[in-house]
């Protein structure tokens, strides 16, 4: 298993492949892919992140922190209608971050999860 395994993995950023190689860098190439194959499954892609805070301009805001496991953010982003779209922008703004702190926390978990 090499770097491209995690290239393949949708809307991936440089840093985020970085950070996983350094995270499973001591893993046998059977660890990693039993890795990659629990991550990939709890990993969020940035572009559906996106996609979820701009279905808040229609209506429904706040789906993205369902989505990012935030329940409590989303159930006062559904109240607030999106902090009155204030929000929902600076969440539209911010996609990739916060699906990058999501991943990092599931790769982490992930981890943890298998013993590694």
């Amino acid at each position: 298993m090499n770097s491209f395994s995690f290239a393949m993995l949708p809307g991936i950023e440089t840093e985020e492949m970085l950070w996983l190689e350094e995270l499973t860098r001591n893993y046998t190439p059977e660890n990693k892919q039993r890795f990659l194959a629990v991550y990939q499954s709890r990993r969020k892609d940035p572009q559906v992140i996106l996609i979820c805070s701009l279905i808040g301009f229609t209506g429904v805001a706040g789906v993205q922190r369902f989505l990012l496991n935030q329940i409590a953010m989303g159930i006062v982003y559904l109240i607030t209608i999106g902090f009155c779209g204030i929000g929902t922008i600076i969440d539209a703004i911010n996609y990739r971050k916060l699906a990058w702190k999501f991943n990092k926390k599931e790769a982490v978990s992930t981890a943890a999860l298998l013993g590694l």
